[in-house]
């Protein structure tokens, strides 16, 4: 059964920063405790990626997974092409100049192959949306030297 989160916060950086921060996926094992690993496999005419293999753990079940990744005009989103433990993976952050911060919204669907018991799949689910949000607004912070 797929389940769908989405969390919303704000970030006193540009969208420009952000972005800077959300495609820098080598870098994302040092602020996501969830990557273990992570390969990218392809790039786009810019120098984006646009696939990755990413070795993932959360509440103690690990995972590969290849993704593949969407710039948009407002954010980023991927799409799972494949994994041990999911049939299907959507991620989309959508950022939202306010001033100058910038409003986040990060959704998640995920549909893992096993069903899970409701209160590990809610323990994981929270810990990836804190990771997403207050782990990305933390990073962004820490690159600007806040």
């Amino acid at each position: 059964m797929a389940v769908t989160e989405s969390r919303d916060i704000t970030i006193e950086a540009t969208p420009e920063e952000i972005m800077e921060v959300l495609i820098d996926l080598e870098s994302l094992p040092e602020w996501s405790s969830a990557h273990q690993k992570i390969e990218v496999l392809e790039r786009d005419a810019e120098g984006r990626p646009s696939k990755s293999r990413q070795v993932v753990k959360i509440v103690g079940v690990s995972d590969e997974q290849v993704l593949s990744y969407t710039v948009y005009d407002d954010g980023v989103g991927w799409t799972l092409d494949e994994s041990k433990q999911q049939r299907a993976q959507d991620g989309r952050y959508t950022l939202t100049p306010d001033g100058d911060s910038t409003k986040v919204r990060f959704e998640l669907t995920v549909d893992p192959t096993v069903p899970l018991p409701g209160f590990l799949v809610r323990k994981g689910a929270n810990g990836l949306m804190d990771t997403a949000t207050k782990g990305l607004r933390k990073r962004v912070l820490e690159k600007k030297g806040k």
